[in-house]
């Protein structure tokens, strides 16, 4: 008789998803598929306020990553109004922006992926997390949080608050940076480097220790997404590139223009979306985005140090894109390593610290795309207006659905790897789940359940 194995929930995430694992009488995987288990409406929340108001709402959508989300409606609305941003105002976004990719890669390498590789993948799970790291490696653990703590530090000092950022503004920013709290995170970019450089090293440690694993472990064929400036690795503003398999360059082009370029895919057994380039058509059409994408499509990295990790980072797929999903991880930690250069660079410029951070805007009917990566991948956000700004529609495609379908293949074919003839082991199965870490899913965005009461002792949701 067939069976299904669950992954339920799994572990190490950001939000709530399952696997579910299908085998045929011979104990063999027939198929297995990442479930995201709750439904996502966030859009139609939207509708009626006031397009000034979504730089604050949306970032609601998630506590993980809402700079992202803050700093794309911010751009969707200077479109929307038809500004464009001082100089130092741009500056002090893109800061920002690097703060959270500080933040968000140094919290899913140490805290989420690291445990598989220094605690190893068929170790007690008991012990396979970051706390088992601190138990461990007490001042890596240290390290890790005090990485993680200095990315916080640029969001606060920039965006008003760590969590749920206010400062980005239609037009703008509503404040400077004031050369106290200048000074102050320059000296702690300095200090960052060098634990960017010692999260480097960890990398090179877990490459070639598990190197006969990264090149087969989740190899899918797909294309890429990411964004580019003159072909160059752009996390904040710049033109959105499509890759193939083997790395032909398919398409460039402007964020504004994406409805002509993606469509969106519904299956029964997801609540999200699965986004595909339209003229390959679904399944052909399919892409992945975030770090090992970004890496991919930008042919070299502006700063020095990035841009030679970066250099490494090409060798191994030869003349072709690297494909396999763990080096996700490697992928992650070069643009930590570039966040934190970059944050120096801006911090450095004396433009950073001018007063004029802001222009007027005027409401208007119209529409705006505003669009960013996010430390997950591309992230969009499009907005309708009437003629007093209120938003009529809002699209909104967050950077984890771009890698759904990825991620399903992803797990079919570690899964169809590691399970034969009805031999299953908990390793195995961490082995799925670390499938799934590699794309680093921030369902929280992707998704969203609210439990309003509870009466007669269920809880009552509402999608």
């Amino acid at each position: 008789m067939s069976k299904v194995l669950r992954i339920d929930p799994v572990t190490r995430l950001e939000g709530h998803g399952k696997v579910t694992i299908h085998l045929d009488d011979d104990g063999n995987v027939e198929s297995a598929r990442f479930h995201v288990l709750e439904f996502r409406g966030f859009e139609k929340f939207c509708e009626g306020r006031m397009a000034a108001d979504m730089p604050i709402i949306t970032t609601k959508i998630c506590g993980i990553c809402p700079v992202s989300h803050h700093l794309a409606a911010a751009k969707a609305c200077d479109a929307l109004f038809g500004v464009q941003i001082p100089d130092a105002a741009k500056m002090l976004r893109e800061l920002m922006h690097m703060g959270q990719i500080i933040h968000s890669h140094s919290l899913h390498f140490f805290y989420l992926t690291a445990p598989d590789f220094l605690i190893g993948p068929d170790s007690d799970p008991s012990v396979r997390n970051i706390a088992g790291i601190a138990s461990t490696s007490p001042e890596l653990a240290a390290k890790a949080i005090r990485l993680r703590q200095i990315g916080q530090n640029i969001i606060e000092k920039v965006a008003g608050r760590a969590t749920n950022p206010v400062t980005a503004i239609p037009g703008g920013m509503s404040r400077p940076l004031s050369h106290e709290d200048r000074f102050h995170l320059l000296k702690e970019t300095e200090e960052a480097i060098s634990m960017a450089k010692l999260a480097i090293s960890i990398g090179h440690d877990i490459l070639e220790k598990y190197s006969d694993i990264f090149p087969r472990f989740g190899d899918i064929k797909t294309g890429y997404l990411g964004m580019v400036k003159n072909g160059n690795l752009e996390l904040y503003d710049g033109d959105l590139r499509f890759i193939s398999s083997d790395g032909e360059v398919i398409e460039e082009f402007r964020p504004e223009s994406y409805l002509d370029y993606i469509d969106e895919h519904v299956e029964s057994y997801s609540w999200m979306k699965f986004p595909y380039y339209k003229k390959m058509g679904w399944q052909n059409g399919i892409y992945r985005v975030a770090p090992l994408a970004r890496l991919n499509v930008a042919e070299s990295i502006n700063t020095p140090l990035a841009r030679e990790e970066h250099k490494n980072f090409k060798k191994l797929g030869g003349n072709k894109p690297v494909s396999g999903s763990l080096y996700y991880h490697y992928a992650r930690l070069i643009e930590l390593l570039y966040a934190v250069e970059r944050a120096r660079e801006l911090l450095e410029d004396d433009e950073i610290v001018s007063t004029e951070v802001r222009v007027k805007v005027e409401r208007k009917e119209g529409e705006g795309v505003g669009v960013i990566e996010a430390p997950r991948g591309v992230l969009i956000h499009h907005y309708w207006t009437d003629d007093t700004s209120r938003i009529r529609k809002a699209n909104i495609i967050v950077a984890t659905s771009h890698n759904n379908q990825a991620i399903n293949l992803a797990v079919a074919q570690v899964a169809k790897e590691y399970i034969k003839n009805g031999n299953v082991t908990e390793g195995m199965l961490n082995r799925i789940e670390m499938a799934v870490r590699c794309y680093d899913p921030c369902l929280s965005c992707a998704t969203h359940k609210v439990e309003l009461s509870r009466k007669g002792g269920k809880s009552i949701k509402v999608n």
